[in-house]
């Protein structure tokens, strides 16, 4: 017979238990961790900073999910509402590098632009596949497009806005019916979205309809006109099946009872809301939008006023801004371009005057655009779908306090970006700006493979900015460069595109970032710096770039 000491038997047992129930609070807590928010670094700095995902309202906030307090930085990309079924410029870069820029320069979120037929469609054109990553997006269908234009945003840190911009490829429509389509096309294919990317974190939300305007109505109950009951309709449809998502309800153009101001843009009136507010079934997740352009777009009134442009600041208070300023709910202005940023014209000094506004206000925006092939207005990048409008950039860099551009001090007759080919345009009316001319004519310098085309391209009292096109001119490929140059009286406060290093006193190394390394035969690179003047003897010598 076998004798058992029981005290044993019990301490064994009690071990046991403990031990399980360790176990137990190391599996509960391995659950409680897998679903705390997604952190994605949207910081533009090199010590950047995650925001927890996904993100909601408070009052004239957007937060994160742990309460921090977001401000949306960002770009539209337009293309896959036209008959390309793709975002424009992939026929001239690979779609990878172009959102690596966009993060580059500082941007945190794409609104980008579909139409209900083109996710609809099997049909994509517009993209050079041989071009680097651009090679994965052949034999795609456009919505197959736009989840790896998604998928790799996210890798980067950027956050994508959705935005139902047409219902066929040609124009916007009124309303969110017509043109073939009837409420319920427009709503299954925002609940198809929904559901798509419900787990693809860095899709944040649906801005539900680009720009009612002509019958669109808000708060007269018309069935057939009433945005404000349509985007009730179409915003509590999507928070049925993805209840992440931030629902973005733009304005109108008219119709509006007891509207006060006489114009607005296209998707720019919000004088509706205070009376008859949009209603969610979650009400922390209405953004609302208004849409903003200058003269060049359409010359409007009160740009010719005589208290131009003090007028400004009280008709954005009217039209959109009290939403925000009486604690409704936040204020994304979810376009706003043009080509002039001087401080002389009418849309330069509107420009300038709206910057302030944002900045002075706390607002998010995403702006019009990215491409360069908006007629009326251009974009961030120029025509090589490459180098970046300056000018522009310095202006938008106001917002965007911790990227490479910063602005330098105006100049007394700042340059102006040269004039895109148009294609596509937010609105009926082109303005079209002058080509510059440079103070200094290029010079040109060369190694065996890379020739370096040097242009002064803004020259003031106090400073000027200086453009490198670095161009590979051998027939294979050039796997990374260094570009060196030296500058005596000069302090450069600004660059884009590259780093910029100084050696010594006078010794400059520009090293490209990781999207810029490799230049193709034929293939252009485009960096630049801007700088204060200390002396007479200010511009760059003896400038070169190596392939290493």
């Amino acid at each position: 017979m076998l004798f058992v000491d029981k005290n044993k038997s019990r301490t064994l047992k009690l071990h046991k238990q403990l031990l399980i129930f360790f176990l137990s609070i190391i599996v509960f807590l391995v659950i409680i961790l897998t679903k705390t928010p997604v952190s994605i670094h949207l910081d533009a700095s090199r010590a950047a900073t995650p925001i927890e995902l996904p993100l909601s309202t408070i009052g004239r906030t957007i937060v994160d999910a742990k309460g921090k307090v977001v401000l949306l930085r960002g770009v539209n990309w337009f293309g896959m509402e036209t008959d390309t079924h793709a975002p424009h410029g992939l026929w001239k870069r690979d779609y990878k590098e172009m959102l690596a820029q966009i993060k580059n320069l500082g941007y945190n979120v794409i609104r980008l632009p579909y139409s209900v037929a083109a996710l609809r469609s099997l049909n994509v054109s517009g993209i050079d596949y041989t071009i680097g990553s651009n090679k994965e997006l052949q034999g795609r269908t456009p919505l197959e497009v736009m989840d790896l234009v998604i998928q790799e945003a996210e890798r980067q840190g950027l956050l994508i806005l959705l935005d139902s911009h047409r219902l066929n490829d040609q124009q916007i429509p009124e309303l969110w019916y017509g043109d073939g389509f009837t409420e319920a096309d427009w709503i299954d294919t925002w609940t198809m979205l929904a559901i798509r990317y419900k787990n693809q974190t860095n899709v944040i939300g649906a801005d539900l309809k680009n720009e009612p305007y002509g019958k669109a109505s808000w708060g007269d109950n018309n069935i057939s006109t009433d945005w404000r009951l349509a985007a009730e309709r179409a915003g509590n449809a999507i928070l049925g099946v993805n209840p992440n998502w931030l629902i973005v309800v733009e304005g109108v153009e008219k119709n509006v009872p007891g509207q006060k101001l006489p114009q607005h843009w296209h998707g720019g009136n919000l004088e509706g809301v205070k009376r008859y507010p949009v209603r969610l079934s979650r009400s922390n997740k209405l953004v609302y939008s208004p849409h903003e352009y200058g003269a060049g777009v359409y010359n409007q009134p009160y740009f010719s006023a005589s208290n131009f442009p003090k007028n400004l600041i009280s008709r954005w208070q009217i039209g959109f801004n009290y939403i925000a300023s009486q604690n409704i709910a936040p204020i994304l202005i979810g376009e706003f371009g043009g080509r002039q940023v001087d401080l002389n014209s009418k849309e330069g000094i509107w420009q300038n005057e709206l910057v302030q506004y944002i900045q002075k206000n706390n607002l998010s925006f995403t702006y019009w655009s990215w491409n360069p092939d908006s007629s009326d207005t251009g974009g961030i990048l120029l025509d090589d779908w490459q180098s970046v409008n300056l000018p522009k950039q310095q202006l938008l860099s106001q917002l965007l306090p911790l990227v490479q551009v910063q602005p330098p001090v105006q100049p007394s007759n700042p340059p102006v970006s040269p004039t895109p080919t148009p294609s596509v345009s937010p609105s009926p009316t082109p303005s079209v700006s002058p080509t510059p001319t440079p103070s200094v004519s290029p010079s040109t310098t060369s190694t065996a493979q890379l020739k370096v085309i040097t242009e002064i391209n803004s020259n003031w009292e106090t400073g000027f900015c200086v453009s490198f096109k670095i161009k590979n001119q051998g027939n294979t490929k050039v796997n990374n460069w260094q570009l060196a140059f030296k500058m005596n009286q000069a302090k450069i406060n600004s660059f884009w595109n590259a780093d910029f290093k100084q050696q010594g006193a006078i010794q400059y190394v520009v090293a490209p970032l990781d999207w810029g390394k490799t230049i193709e035969p034929n293939q252009v690179r485009d960096t630049g710096f801007c700088a204060n003047k200390l002396g007479s003897d200010y511009q760059a010598q003896q400038i070169s770039a190596v392939s290493i």
